[in-house]
């Protein structure tokens, strides 16, 4: 891996890792995805790299360098009109909950299931369709087109969203958690065990139990898909 500027494609599903010590996860990369070393990001037992679908870096061991080929044939972003996302709605909420029935935790970093973080579980159900979101998300929440601003209404933003917008909690200051709607009051998301449900899980936009109060109470906004993303 000699030439930075090189892109490859992994061969297999591999592990990024948010540190050159390889051992918090940051993001996992499903067989076919394109890469680039990030230039300088080398030490004796990791190669930093970045992920050409949605711009994010992590950390790979040197030995994932026999799971990675040299490519040919460039990553190119999609073309996604708003009108075939729409169109794709269906399949990709199809995905959530396909998700949710298979025995499933929260993983931090997951993308690649059966467990996933939450933006990671978006992220793929997207990215199934051909519609590649950014991977984190508060970065999800800048792609989208806003539906709903933080410190908005929950109750008036229900008002306003269809099947496969995006939900987004957390802090005041940052948005740390996200859902997709799915109609009738209703999102599917992958939460973690401190303050979710340590699984995917359907809840409502309400007050009804702890775990929903603690999500409503930390609502953010909401927006709507309507491309592909393109760095």
């Amino acid at each position: 891996m000699a030439q930075p500027s090189l892109e490859y494609q992994t061969q297999v599903h591999l592990n990024l890792y948010d540190s050159p010590e390889l051992k918090a996860l940051a993001t996992q990369a499903l067989q076919g995805r394109h890469l680039r070393q990030v230039e300088e990001g080398q030490t004796e037992a990791a190669i930093q790299v970045c992920l050409c679908e949605d711009g994010y870096s992590g950390w790979i061991s040197v030995a994932d360098l026999e799971s990675i080929q040299p490519t040919t044939t460039p990553y190119v972003a999609p073309v996604v009109t708003a009108a075939q996302v729409q169109e794709r709605i269906g399949d990709a909420i199809a995905f959530t909950k396909s998700a949710l029935s298979v025995p499933n935790i929260y993983l931090w970093g997951g993308t690649l299931g059966p467990n996933y973080d939450c933006s990671g579980l978006m992220q793929r159900a997207y990215g199934e369709q051909g519609i590649w979101l950014p991977r984190d998300s508060y970065q999800q929440q800048d792609f989208t087109e806003t539906i709903a601003e933080p410190g908005s209404d929950p109750e008036d933003c229900l008002n306003h969203l269809q099947p496969g917008d995006l939900i987004f909690f957390g802090k005041p200051e940052k948005t740390d958690h996200v859902a997709m709607y799915i109609g009738d009051g209703e999102y599917i998301h992958s939460s973690g065990h401190e303050k979710g449900r340590n699984t995917i899980a359907i809840d409502r936009l309400d007050e009804g139990d702890l775990v929903r109060k603690t999500y409503y109470q930390q609502f953010r906004g909401a927006g709507r898909v309507v491309s592909s993303y393109r760095l």
